[in-house]
């Protein structure tokens, strides 16, 4: 049945396992919850208890998907960047109801279904050239553990250089190096579990520091019936909708392109002939998680690269992917327990699973400048623009540029050529 299910391979995996990096990866991710709560509760009429509830549902459609449709280890949540523009730009910025915002997200998400069945975003991930797939895994590398150190305040803003260290000898940044410490030597000592344990030591460890707040055990999921299905047809043929439907979806998809391809790298998933299999399954995953949750009242639901986590600890199949879905079930009447871990007892899971995201960078023939140059573009850009979606275009640019001023042809398709243009297109123009 398991195998039916979610492809469970009693060969090359244990339910332990896949339990086990279901969990991981829904730690790692769990901090959605407060996030997007907080976040949208900014807007008149959106309520944090109905966001939470809304979250957390399209959490568990999304990754129920992934797990039945495509059978891979991945779990879904409404995306981080994706949420920030909905509320800041679209709503904020461009002085529009959140009503209009989700109504744009439910077009994306109808579109994504459409250009999944047409097979268009898997030829979009076979057109990406080896060295490049192989550059994002490595790239998602560095920008998790950037994220993470961020999230710990470790690494903080400095107006002067943009980033710089922050106080590491108090507070969350503290706690976040001790993490680090802790699971860092789980890992050295090969201890099963040992991403997952090193969260729970951390968050205990926080509590004597102040930094672990406990707010009670269980609270009955909030209601949705003010924002479930509260769409707005009015602008729907409007430039506006079109640029912020087009913005919505083409940062959606090279992201969810990106992590898909670096973590299936990372997990040796991917086939001798470069593909990966079921991408089909798990882009309508995302694409029917991504409607459904604009119907519920949240963002874009996307899959989210802290699926590494859960990668790393040894999770294959989609049976990991039920396992986190599972959690989000469990956080809908128990989220004062899950909402107590900080942000710093995830951090050092975060950068450690970047490291762990670096391997693929072996492949990478640095000896060929033609391909290693597009390749460092797209790793370094990830984290220094903040946007695994702006790293893809800008390697995938630069690939087809130089290799063409170079006169190496036949290392470009069709497809890249075409992809090259969009990709600069939506530059000029968006």
């Amino acid at each position: 049945m398991l195998k039916k299910l979610f492809g469970y391979d009693p060969t090359k995996t244990t339910v332990r396992t896949e339990l086990l990096a279901g969990l991981t990866t829904f730690l790692t991710m769990s901090y959605i919850l407060a996030v997007n709560p907080a976040m949208f509760s900014q807007l008149e009429g959106m309520s944090a208890g109905a966001v939470f509830t809304a979250t957390a549902l399209a959490a568990i459609i999304g990754t129920v998907a992934m797990a039945l449709l495509a059978k891979m280890p991945f779990g879904l949540a409404p995306g981080m960047g994706l949420n920030a523009f909905f509320v800041y730009t679209v709503c904020m910025g461009m002085g529009y109801s959140w009503q209009f915002a989700l109504t744009a997200v439910f077009i994306e998400g109808l579109i994504f279904i459409v250009l999944t069945l047409t097979n268009l975003r898997e030829a979009i991930v076979n057109a990406i050239p080896a060295s490049l797939k192989n550059a994002i895994g490595a790239g998602i590398g560095l920008f998790i553990a950037f994220i993470g150190l961020q999230n710990a305040g470790i690494v903080v803003n400095n107006d002067a250089t943009l980033v710089s260290l922050g106080d590491i000898t108090s507070g969350s940044a503290l706690l976040g190096l001790i993490g680090l410490v802790v699971t860092g030597v789980l890992v050295i000592k090969d201890v099963r579990g040992g991403l997952l344990i090193g969260i729970l030591v951390t968050t205990i460890i926080g509590i004597p520091m102040g930094l672990t707040e406990y707010n009670g055990v269980v609270s009955m999921p909030h209601s949705l019936s003010d924002i479930f299905c509260q769409f707005e047809w009015n602008h729907v043929l409007s430039l506006d909708m079109v640029v912020v439907v087009f913005t919505f979806l083409f940062i959606d998809m090279f992201d969810t392109i990106g992590t898909l391809v670096g973590v299936c790298t990372k997990a040796n998933i991917i086939g001798a002939d470069g593909r990966i299999p079921r991408i089909k399954e798990a882009f309508m995953a995302d694409s029917i998680a991504t409607t459904i949750g604009a119907c519920l009242g949240t963002s874009t639901t996307t899959t989210y690269v802290e699926s590494a986590s859960g990668v790393a600890q040894g999770g294959r199949t989609g049976l990991t992917a039920f396992a986190v879905a599972a959690c989000f079930a469990i956080a809908l009447f128990f989220s004062p327990i899950f909402l107590a871990i900080p942000a710093a007892a995830t951090a050092p899971v975060l950068v450690i699973v970047g490291l762990f995201m670096m391997s693929p960078i072996k492949n990478i023939p640095f000896d060929d400048y033609a391909e290693s140059i597009p390749a460092f573009v797209t790793i370094i850009m990830m984290p220094m623009v903040y946007s695994i979606s702006d790293g893809i275009l800008m390697g995938m640019i630069s690939y087809v540029i130089l290799n063409a001023l170079c006169g190496n042809f036949k290392r470009i398709t069709p497809a890249m050529y075409i992809l090259a243009v969009l990709f600069i297109l939506k530059y000029i123009f968006i």
